[in-house]
């Protein structure tokens, strides 16, 4: 049974309006009294070293009007595809993971090989689920152990290649099916935290940006993309990626749908994330939250959600069974409920 739902879900709608220090200046004065690590959703308004929380601008966990719209009418255009891109009633859908150890551990568990994803991962519950369309949407995990960012920003990289030769092609499927991919990136051993400008978290918020391209670049039917930061690393014990960049990597995404929130409103390209310009002349897809999985250790959430020790193996960075689990019933919940999805991963589901 499904115990969590995941407040990235855009239940209601925002207006979308300039925003402030989430974007690519640096707070003048961080404020000494706000340096809390708070889940972002549950953050809102309120500030970490002077960065608004909330998953969307103005601290609000909704997606704004106009990017709702957006991601509405991206969500009705997918549909089958044929091996060479054409619509066809008996051609498939792909949702793509991309990503690292952990997104491959949560999406498929078994180290991403073909068929054999454990039953608590999210393709293993997706798989059981009678209510998942099982008939044209075609779930492939891309992700792979060590795939850290910097494996994903160039449109020819290898992983590319990999996922094309060994995860899609055995499949029958192609590139050009590739319409909806769930990102979950992070950079090994982080040394510089916020709120300094050459913090580790603006050097994400690029590398999203350029991710974002190369997706787009790479598979050229791309409608969507689900972005989802790091699990709480409060237990860590090694320099892989602990506290505070796990919690800070949050604002990178955060910061990297907001900035192409403002091109799409006001035209402006955001000096880190890059040209994020989404639509028939577009260089990048539609990105928008996935599941937000952070949360402070045993601090319950507002929806309660916590990370127990017996979440993680023994890095106290990588998830166990349970914690795999947990950010695999976030993801089944979030491709269930959310209005920008239930379409295409329902069988006979409605977006909107």
């Amino acid at each position: 049974m499904r115990t969590l739902r995941s407040l990235a879900a855009p239940a209601a709608v925002a207006l979308l309006v300039a925003c402030g220090p989430g974007g690519s200046t640096a707070p003048r004065t961080p404020a000494p009294a706000d340096t809390a690590k708070v889940p972002l959703n549950d953050l809102g308004a309120a500030t970490y070293l002077g960065f608004q929380g909330g998953l969307y601008p103005q601290g609000s966990n909704a997606i704004p009007a106009a990017h709702l719209d957006a991601g509405l009418a991206a969500a009705a255009s997918v549909q089958p595809l044929d091996s060479s891109g054409a619509p066809s009633s008996s051609g498939r859908y792909v949702l793509l993971s991309i990503g690292m150890s952990n997104t491959t551990q949560e999406f498929c568990s078994a180290a991403g090989t073909l068929g054999s994803c454990d039953s608590w991962s999210f393709m293993g519950q997706a798989a059981a689920d009678p209510a998942v369309n099982h008939a044209t949407l075609a779930i492939v995990n891309g992700a792979r152990g060590g795939q850290a960012a910097p494996s994903w920003v160039s449109p020819s990289s290898a992983e590319y290649d990999r996922i094309r030769d060994n995860q899609l092609a055995p499949q029958g499927l192609s590139e050009k099916q590739v319409q909806v991919v769930w990102l979950k990136v992070a950079n090994a051993q982080p040394k510089v935290s916020l709120p300094r400008s050459d913090a580790d978290a603006y050097i994400l918020e690029t590398q999203i940006g350029q991710i974002a391209r190369a997706l787009r670049a790479r598979y050229a039917n791309l409608r969507q993309v689900f972005i989802t930061s790091r699990i709480w690393a409060g237990y860590a014990t090694t320099t892989l990626n602990p506290e505070p960049y796990a919690y800070e990597e949050g604002f990178s995404a955060k910061w990297a749908i907001e900035a192409q929130l403002r091109q799409a409103s006001s035209g402006t390209i955001d000096a880190r994330a890059g040209d994020l310009r989404y639509g028939a002349n577009g260089v990048a897809p539609w990105l928008a939250w996935g599941p937000y999985p952070w949360a402070a250790g045993m601090t319950p959430r507002s929806d309660g959600l916590t990370w127990a020790p017996g979440d993680f193996v023994s890095d106290g960075t990588h998830p166990s069974r349970s914690g795999r689990e947990k950010v695999a019933t976030m993801l089944l919940d979030f491709f269930s409920s959310s209005p920008v999805t239930r379409c295409w991963f329902l069988a006979g589901g409605s977006c909107g």
